[in-house]
């Protein structure tokens, strides 16, 4: 079999060129600026190595946060260019405020016009070839799934969201067919007589193992994939790639095993990692509060007219090892709002003030929770603690569900900036495999990912 697979790149590999690329393709700009003699606010050489080094960790750190190497958005062209003005106006600016590090400020101000409008034209060229190139039909990843038919569905489902360039091209029962077989019409299915064939004709750069049960696996099939195997085609099992695309664990589709897919990260009893975490907690927690006294008066004044009522209110939680504390919030609900019991919060929530819609949209009303952080009952960054009623609920309907409280719950979490806030069961599975995630591969890295991602969803205002 000569299998030809096509051209692609992997999702990290996409992320890192479009960051290499982006600067690249600025410092190409600022070179070509300086071929003209009148442009001289910064000079593309030797002397200026650190105005040009400054240049680009504001470029990566701001398009970071606002969105820029977010795959999905970075494959539409509209949203793209929102997101580099939009980054490039904030890194011009911030430029301009570090006249020590930054070239000093040119005599002509229309050469900052020139550098503002060079890189926003720059790296949009870039972009344009991107989306036309990179993120076209010849350079997708097609995939050839294998599994039980019962199982394939929700699977699909979630993959086919998750990455532009990730295309399942159809799958092949592994188990023996039958007339009562249950069919699934969302996606092409293919012979497993064929399964050879079909790698070839499809073009297929990757087959997704999808069998929640080896030994079903008919004896056609198992064959082939050795083969394959024995050739060095690339086959990977379904729970590594669910979480390589959409950072989650995929915990509805483990039973059993469920050690097999819970291999805790070391941050988890690293003394190192813990201590630097818990100085990061209290250095923020007293930033975090020392913000509450400053902009207090105006919440209290906002209370006053909006919410009519009590600033400050408490509520019992569940932290680490399912120990419960009370929680202190600014009030975003009417008083008296579970009168008639614990309810979720939904969308458009009419329990909701005007005013506290407004603290939540900008996540004000959790800012008293450095308190707690500061105490110890909870960290920075970690799942977000449930009241213990939902948690019981959730326990019985969810497997695995409290195996979240394992660490300190969080201000934010991977789980706040990854999805909506939760008002159903679905949402709290949701959350609860992005809680999974963050406890899974918990580390320095993912920690700053997610307090990049926090000030992303309070400068889009996405809070609820």
């Amino acid at each position: 079999m000569a299998n030809k697979k096509g051209i692609h790149f992997e999702v990290s590999e996409r992320k890192i060129l479009l960051r290499l690329m982006d600067l690249a393709m600025v410092y190409l700009a600022i070179y070509l600026l300086n071929l003209y003699p009148e442009f001289e606010y910064i000079e593309f050489n030797s002397e200026n190595i650190v105005a040009l080094i400054l240049l680009g960790i504001y470029i990566t750190i701001f398009g970071t946060i606002f969105e820029l190497y977010d795959l999905q958005k970075a494959s539409k062209l509209d949203t793209t260019f929102r997101n580099i003005v939009i980054t490039t106006s904030t890194v011009v600016l911030f430029y301009l405020l570090t006249p020590v590090l930054s070239p000093y400020l040119p005599e002509e101000r229309i050469q900052i016009v020139y550098f503002y409008l060079a890189i926003i034209i720059s790296i949009l060229v870039w972009r344009f070839l991107y989306i036309n190139l990179i993120e076209s039909p010849r350079f997708y990843k097609r995939v050839l799934l294998v599994g039980e038919v019962s199982n394939i569905e929700g699977l699909v489902s979630s993959l086919n969201t998750s990455d532009p360039n990730y295309k399942i091209v159809g799958f092949i029962n592994s188990e023996v067919s039958t007339p009562e077989s249950v069919k699934y019409k969302g996606l092409k299915e293919f012979d497993a007589n064929s399964f050879l064939d079909v790698i070839e004709r499809e073009r297929i750069s990757e087959v997704l193992v999808a069998s929640f049960n080896s030994e079903s696996i008919i004896a056609e099939v198992y064959h082939d994939l050795m083969l394959l195997l024995e050739r060095g085609f690339k086959i990977r099992e379904y729970t590594q790639v669910y979480e390589e695309l959409l950072y989650r664990v995929p915990i509805q589709f483990v039973g059993k095993d469920f050690y097999k897919y819970f291999p805790f990260s070391r941050s988890n009893e690293n003394k190192l990692y813990i201590f630097f975490q818990r100085a990061f907690d209290i250095i923020c927690a007293i930033i975090g509060l020392l913000i509450c006294l400053a902009i207090l008066p105006f919440i209290f004044i906002g209370n006053l007219l909006g919410n009519k009522g009590p600033l400050f209110y408490t509520q019992e939680r569940v932290g680490r090892n399912g120990k419960p504390f009370r929680i202190i919030k600014l009030r975003t609900m009417v008083i008296n709002a579970e009168m008639d019991g614990a309810k979720w919060a939904k969308k458009n929530d009419t329990r909701v003030t005007k005013f506290g819609k407004f603290l939540r949209r900008s996540r004000l009303d959790e800012i008293p929770q450095f308190y707690n952080v500061l105490k110890g009952d909870m960290s920075v960054i970690g799942p977000r603690p449930e009241r213990p009623f939902f948690v019981n609920e959730l326990a019985r309907i969810i497997p695995f569900y409290e195996t979240r409280h394992i660490i300190k719950p969080g201000l934010t979490g991977w789980a706040q900036v990854k999805t909506r806030y939760g008002s159903s069961v679905e949402d709290s599975l949701t959350k609860l495999q992005y809680d999974l995630y963050y406890i899974k591969h918990r580390s320095i890295f993912l920690d700053f990912n997610i307090s990049i991602k926090t000030l992303s969803t309070i400068l889009y205002y996405r809070g609820q």
